[in-house]
């Protein structure tokens, strides 16, 4: 993989904690944090459909700096979506709007495997383009790119869209195992190639993402997602940049998670953090883990819950974290109100560092 020359942002908090130095402030930033929540993305995305925005250089930039100029957080993350590279490839794929990712052909046999594209680097041309913008834009903001993990991907297809219960993923994964291995062997190809054409393009880290993790037991992530999540996060290590790994519902995954190989894991709102570095182990920073609801629930209550999971953030630096990336627990909610969004910044950023 072609490394480029890499903006120097020694000082920006973000990085710093992602990779065990001290951070000037406590960094910050939000999942989803562009999005349906700002009425300047509403406005600009009307009549727009959503994969039609992620493959346009211009807009794909603008949409990822609205949340940088309205809350001043600390990263910027790319405005894609995890099935991006999939669409790229030539998977005939929609986002319907209040459904999510709709396959057209669900993968369900070892001939629809086979029959899977692979992803060229020049398929993902404009977002490669729009990060080029973003770099211009940020100034010394980091931006951090990302793709789906193999299972959730793998999950997609095969169900055809969303799914509660994963019957056919898991109908697949069980009963076989063969198939199953080298679906994800593909969608670990997809998701190298995706992430490295980013890195390529000048991200300054990665998340990948593990949204339907958390509907597996430990062992049959250990067998049958942990092996592709690690190839994943093994093949792009050398582009020297912070690499974070997410899912959600899956604490009691946090341990195999820290395994897989990145050097921050985020953590959802169900688990304390002083809880999530036992489970995950000392060496790695965490990410969270503030639940997206509390945001609702008022100025005081926000601070008292940003105070809250700030202790113990520094608790869980003094068991082994190497550092805390405050974070929600998931994605900013449609509805949020985008002044509570930012008040939130300013409170975590008023926080003492811990020394």
């Amino acid at each position: 993989m072609s490394t480029p020359t890499r903006r120097r942002l020694s000082d920006a908090p973000f990085l710093a904690a992602a990779t065990g130095a001290a951070p000037g402030r406590r960094p910050v930033w939000f999942m989803r944090q562009a999005g349906r929540s700002l009425p300047e993305y509403r406005e600009l995305r009307a009549g727009i459909g959503i994969l039609e925005s992620c493959f346009d250089p211009e807009l794909l930039c603008e949409i990822t700096m609205q949340p940088i100029r309205r809350h001043g957080v600390d990263a910027a993350i790319l405005f894609s979506d995890i099935v991006v590279p999939l669409k790229a490839a030539g998977v005939d794929l929609d986002i319907v709007p209040g459904v999510g990712p709709v396959i057209a052909n669900p993968v369900r046999s070892v001939d629809d495997v086979r029959a899977l594209p692979r992803l060229r680097r020049e398929e993902v041309g404009a977002v490669t383009d729009g990060i080029g913008l973003l770099l211009d834009a940020l100034g010394e903001t980091p931006l951090i790119g990302f793709a789906g993990a193999p299972f959730t991907l793998a999950s997609y297809l095969i169900e055809g869209g969303p799914s509660r219960n994963h019957e056919r993923t898991k109908s697949m994964m069980l009963g076989d195992p063969q198939t199953w291995h080298t679906l994800l062997g593909m969608l670990t190809d997809i998701a190298v190639e995706f992430l490295r054409a980013q890195l390529g393009a000048g991200v300054d880290a990665v998340q990948l993402f593990d949204s339907w993790a958390g509907a597996l037991s430990l062992a049959q992530y250990r067998e049958f997602v942990l092996p592709h999540s690690e190839r994943v996060l093994a093949e792009i290590a050398e582009a020297g940049v912070p690499r974070i790994h997410f899912g959600v519902g899956t604490g009691e995954l946090l341990g195999a998670m820290g395994e897989a190989g990145a050097d921050v894991v985020g953590v959802d709102w169900r688990v304390p953090l002083t809880d999530a570095v036992r489970r995950v182990g000392p060496g790695k920073a965490l990410q969270g883990n503030l639940d997206p609801a509390v945001l609702f629930a008022g100025p005081q209550v926000v601070e008292r819950e940003i105070r809250r999971i700030a202790h113990e953030a520094d608790e869980a630096i003094t068991l082994g974290a190497t550092g805390h990336i405050f974070n929600l627990g998931h994605g900013v909610l449609p509805d949020t109100d985008p002044g509570a969004i930012t008040a939130a910044v300013e409170v975590i950023h008023s926080l003492p560092v811990p020394l």
